[in-house]
């Protein structure tokens, strides 16, 4: 069975701002979602703030087309109604981690990937920042 990894909004503003130096480790795991060897998922959350962001410094029709092809390899994780009273009964002190974190949660996601693994300390899934997913990946 495939891993489900879950990716965090900051990973995601990694891969597709080509943002160094972490575009990198976000790349390689992309590649390992086009090439079917796992699944990535990430919140209907993640598609606003990364647009939001990301055309702030780019043309906004090139972010467009650059999410268009990241919705090709990731699966979405819908915001629901759910989701959103968990996260804000949770204890997480961010709402939205812990939308993020429960949104992994309904995707029965195996891993979460960020680069803020403090921001996931209450999660009961395993976090890891995309170079340590790597790393153990490569050490099997």
């Amino acid at each position: 069975m495939k891993e489900k990894l879950f990716l965090d909004t900051n990973v995601v503003i990694d891969l597709l701002g080509e943002r160094d130096p972490f575009y990198v480790s976000a790349a390689k795991i992309a590649t390992l979602a086009d090439k079917g060897k796992i699944q990535i998922f990430v919140s209907a959350l993640t598609y606003s703030t990364v647009y939001y962001l990301l055309s702030r410094f780019e043309n906004k029709e090139i972010v467009k087309e650059k999410i268009r092809k990241f919705k090709v390899i990731a699966e979405t994780s819908d915001l629901t109604d759910m989701i959103i009273d968990k996260g804000l009964a949770s204890k997480f002190s961010d709402i939205e981690d812990s939308l993020q974190y429960h949104s992994a949660v309904k995707k029965e996601c195996n891993i979460i990937i960020t680069r803020n693994s403090k921001d996931f300390k209450e999660s009961e899934i395993p976090v890891l920042t995309p170079d340590e997913y790597l790393t153990k990946i490569n050490g099997r």
